[in-house]
């Protein structure tokens, strides 16, 4: 999807390693955006997939005092229409190959306990 670099999180703290970056995607809400922000060029922007009420509060007051920028998709909350029209073009990118599917593990339906516990880890 146009990523120089993808960084795995499990392997690698990339808060770390002196670099600064033009977008920083917290997939899994394991970085802050407070964490992040001096990882930031100037017009670096943090996306949270998973905000909860801190970063919603830190993306207004940023947003106001400086030109690093927080921001969320909240998806969930589009029309249908707009969400199909995603989900398309995600399929289209898969279809192209551009996006590849992993599967790490497999669990039967009543093994959904373990499923859960293993994703939040």
């Amino acid at each position: 999807m146009g990523a120089d670099k993808v960084i795995d999180y499990t392997k690698e703290d990339f808060t770390k390693s002196g670099e600064t970056y033009d977008i920083i995607f917290d997939a899994v809400s394991k970085s802050s955006f407070l964490r992040c922000k001096g990882l930031l060029t100037q017009n670096g922007v943090y996306f949270s997939a998973l905000p909860g009420l801190t970063i919603l509060f830190q993306m207004l007051w940023i947003s106001k005092i400086g030109s690093k920028k927080a921001k969320f998709s909240a998806t969930g909350l589009l029309p249908v229409q707009e969400r199909l029209k995603f989900l398309k073009e995600v399929n289209e990118l898969i279809e192209a190959g551009k996006i590849k599917t992993v599967i790490d593990r497999r669990y039967l339906l009543e093994q959904i306990v373990e499923a859960h516990r293993y994703v939040e880890k």
